[in-house]
C-alpha cells in the first residue's frame, strides 16, 4: 500500500508546494540578493500551526542552493535548542567549525568570535519557532553579521518581538513579513491528494475520505498529513487494500494524541513547570500562576515571559483559554477532541 513513506512524513519538503505561491515568490525575493553575493534581509514568517511555515522556508531555501553553488543554508529547533549557547552551537556545527568547542566551559564570547570570523559561503540560518529563545540576542546576534541571513519562524510576532529588546525590535519590525493564514478544506485536499499520489498506492483511499481528513483537521496540515499517515500505517499493517472509515476515525485521535506529546515533550524546563502548575490546580488565572510558578523556580522569568509561555502552549493545544482577558482561566487540554470523521 505504501509507495514512499518519506512524503507522509511530518519534516517531508516536498518538490511543489501547494497554494503558497505568493509566499514562496516573498520569501525568495527577500533571499534574492544571496546568489549575487549580496547580504539578505531578515525576513520573520508568521501563521498558525500547520500552516506551512516550516515546509516553505526550507523549500526556498533548498531552491536558493540549487541556483547558487556558494549559498549554503541551516535549519535549527529552536525548541530543542532554547539556550543561545546551543542555538550558536548547533550553527557552527552545521559549519562545521565547532573544534575545539567544549559545550561545558567555553564561553559565548568565543562562539561569536568565530562566527564573525567565519568566511565561508553565506548561510541562510532558519529560526523555526523563534520565540522560544529563552535569550533573544542571539538574534541580535545574527542580525548584525552580513554574511548570514536569518528566517525567524513564529506562530505570533508578537509573542517573539515582546520579547527582544529595543536595539532588535525596529528591525524585526522593519524586516520583511511573510504571513500565512490557515489552509481551506479545498487546498488540504489538494495537499492529500499530491502525498497519495507519490506515497500510496492506487485506489486505496478514496477523494470522500480526504475531504473527510480536511475537515477534521481544520486547516492545519501538519495534522492532516498525520491522520492520512497514522491510517495508511494501521492498514498496511493489517494487510488492508484500502483505508476504511473506522480507520480514519481512529487516526484522527491518535495524531492528535501524537502530535500534543510531541510539544509536550519539547516544552523547556521552564515551561514544563508553568504546564504541571496548571495541569496539577487549573483552571488558574495568570496572576494564580505566575505566583506559584515563582515559589518554585530559584530564578524566575518575567510575568511577560510567562503570558509568552501560556500563549505558546494554547497554541499547541496543551492549554485551553475560558473568559476575557480580565478574568482568564488556564486549563490543560487532557483528550483529543473527538474527530467528524465517519
Amino acid at each position: 500500500m505504501i509507495r514512499d513513506a518519506r512524503v507522509l512524513r511530518a519534516g517531508f519538503v516536498p518538490q511543489e508546494v501547494e497554494h503558497r505561491d505568493a509566499e514562496v515568490n516573498h520569501l525568495s525575493s527577500v533571499l534574492k540578493p544571496l546568489t549575487e553575493g549580496e547580504p539578505a534581509d531578515t525576513a520573520v514568517v508568521t501563521g498558525p500551526s500547520g500552516v506551512g511555515k516550516t515546509c516553505i522556508s526550507q523549500f526556498v531555501t533548498e531552491r536558493l542552493r540549487e541556483e547558487a553553488l556558494d549559498v549554503e543554508a541551516t535549519y535549527i529547533n529552536c525548541w530543542r535548542n532554547h539556550t543561545r549557547f546551543r542555538t550558536l552551537y548547533q550553527l557552527l556545527d552545521d559549519i562545521g567549525k565547532t573544534i575545539d568547542i567544549h559545550r561545558q566551559s567555553t564561553p559565548h564570547d568565543e562562539l561569536i568570535d568565530r562566527l564573525q570570523q567565519y568566511d565561508g559561503n553565506r548561510t541562510v540560518v532558519i529560526l523555526d519557532e523563534a520565540d522560544q529563545l529563552e535569550d533573544t540576542s542571539v538574534i541580535y546576534d545574527l542580525h548584525s553579521l552580513p554574511q548570514f541571513a536569518v528566517i525567524c519562524i513564529t506562530n505570533n510576532e508578537e509573542d517573539l518581538f515582546g520579547r527582544v529588546d529595543d536595539r532588535l525590535v525596529s528591525r524585526l519590525r522593519a524586516s520583511e513579513h511573510v504571513r500565512m493564514d490557515k489552509y481551506a478544506d479545498e487546498q488540504l485536499f489538494d495537499i492529500l491528494s499530491a502525498r497519495v499520489r507519490c506515497g500510496l498506492e492506487e485506489g486505496v483511499i478514496t477523494d470522500e475520505q480526504l475531504y473527510s481528513i480536511a475537515d477534521a483537521a481544520a486547516g492545519d496540515a501538519r495534522l492532516a498529513i498525520g491522520i492520512l499517515r497514522t491510517a495508511a500505517s494501521t492498514a498496511n499493517r493489517e494487510n488492508h487494500d484500502h483505508i476504511t472509515d473506522e480507520m480514519l476515525t481512529n487516526a484522527a485521535t491518535d495524531a492528535r494524541t501524537q502530535i500534543r506529546q510531541k510539544s509536550l515533550d519539547s516544552l523547556t524546563p521552564q515551561q514544563r513547570i508553568v504546564y504541571d502548575i496548571i495541569k496539577d490546580d487549573g483552571p488558574l488565572s495568570p496572576t494564580k500562576i505566575y505566583e506559584q510558578y515563582v515559589e518554585e523556580v530559584e530564578d524566575p522569568r518575567t510575568k511577560r515571559t510567562v503570558r509568552t509561555y501560556l500563549s505558546k502552549m494554547s497554541q499547541y493545544n496543551l492549554l485551553t483559554a475560558d473568559g476575557t482577558s480580565r478574568d482568564r482561566q488556564y486549563s490543560v487540554i487532557t483528550e483529543a477532541t473527538p474527530s467528524p470523521t465517519t
